[in-house]
């Protein structure tokens, strides 16, 4: 698989993570696209769209002082584990006191620019083999290893040695991509950056500028687009945000550059547009975003699905998006909540797991160099969503 790096050139590139933004008042509609057609995939009994307006209360700050958080994933018994992009730490978080305990370090972990420690995932045999993976840069590529993770053994020392599932993710200084998560299907997929080297996005032989689907143990699943092959769709920028709605149809989050983020409705072969096209083009052979944000009002990381909703992160944009569903595309326009008043956002997780429940975690990112740190940050705030 080819690996190209990013030149320092590219961190001149505008509207991926390193945006600054600015705060406002929370709440209020947002100038975000209206919603076009995309093709639905099959899977389960269509739920009626969620209201056209929805609310957003903060009902606690779970924890505070973090440094660089950026994954987030939820253990069988609800406590939370949060990786440090920086310090290429994992801290667990009781989910009722917020009192934190390190794990562990991950050797070989490099970080630089938007590259480190990112995204993290739970095994879904997590009761019987203990294992947490985890995308991270070296000084090579970036990875996706797994690690034992020992409860028994002292703190700071509980995960064992990385056994590498995959490797040659091109990396760079930017455009990492990073979010891992299990499906519905148990296998395991993974965003992934074209490091600012905009021809790895249609290169279907590189992993860069993709979304990947593998089984646990790193190999390409039975039914991917392309035989031997662990790329499940291409012409993708940066992508840091996967969640399944209720119909086990997969969602997107991806950064433009200078105009237009996406929200993208993901199937398996199908060419994103970029670097060809940015946003809602209507070109024949690639396909359109579902919903499209004006890069400082997004810049989107983390996304989940809760309440019959999509639930969009925004770092530059330093607010959180709803985006209701009907079908294949939104029942109403995308509404923002909290602008400015946490800074800027990173990751979004249901409460409990993946579904409809009616709470979630939210990751802020002030600590990760592109920030105003104050006193507290980093956090994570559960929220009550609707």
């Amino acid at each position: 698989m080819t690996a190209v790096l990013a030149t320092a050139a590219l961190l001149l590139t505008a509207g991926c993570s390193s945006g600054g933004g600015t705060g406002g008042t929370g709440g209020g509609d947002g100038a975000a696209s209206r919603p076009a057609s995309s093709p639905a995939t099959s899977g389960g009994a269509t739920p009626g769209p969620p209201p056209a307006k929805g609310t957003v209360k903060v009902a606690a700050t779970l924890t505070k002082d973090l440094k660089s958080p950026w994954g987030l994933a939820s253990l069988p018994d609800g406590d939370l584990l949060v990786s440090s992009r920086d310090e290429g730490t994992i801290t667990r978080v009781d989910a009722t006191n917020g009192r934190k305990t390190g794990i562990g370090s991950v050797p070989g972990v490099a970080p630089a620019g938007e590259g480190g420690l990112m995204g993290l995932a739970v095994s879904p045999s997590f009761a019987s083999d203990h294992l947490v993976y985890a995308y991270f840069t070296t000084a090579s590529d970036n990875r996706i290893a797994r690690m034992l993770y020992d409860e028994k053994k002292p703190a700071g020392q509980q995960l064992g040695a990385p056994d590498t599932v995959l490797r040659g993710i091109p990396k760079g200084i930017v455009h990492n991509g990073g979010r891992i998560a299990f499906g519905p299907d148990k296998m395991l997929y993974a965003g992934t950056g074209e490091t600012g080297d905009t021809g790895l996005a249609q290169d279907k032989d590189s992993l860069g500028g993709k979304i990947l689907r593998m089984t646990p143990d790193g190999q390409p699943v039975h039914g991917n687009p392309w035989a031997d092959s662990v790329v499940y769709s291409y012409g993708h920028r940066n992508v840091q945000g996967l969640a399944w709605d209720s119909r086990k149809r997969l969602w997107a989050a991806e950064f433009g550059q200078n105009t237009w983020d996406e929200l993208n409705l993901v199937e398996p072969g199908k060419n994103y547009g970029w670097p060809e096209v940015e946003g809602k083009g209507g070109r024949s052979g690639f396909v359109d975003p579902v919903a499209q944000w004006r890069t400082d009002e997004a810049s989107p990381s983390g996304i989940a699905y809760a309440k019959g909703s999509i639930w969009m992160a925004g770092l530059r944009g330093e607010r959180l998006w709803r985006i209701p569903l009907a079908g294949a595309e939104p029942s109403a326009d995308p509404q923002s909540f909290l602008r400015g008043e946490y800074g800027r956002l990173r990751t979004v997780l249901p409460v409990g797991g993946a579904g409809g429940g009616s709470a979630v975690w939210l990751v802020t990112s002030e600590t990760d160099t592109r920030g105003t740190p104050e006193a507290g940050d980093d956090r994570i705030l559960r929220l009550e969503v609707e």
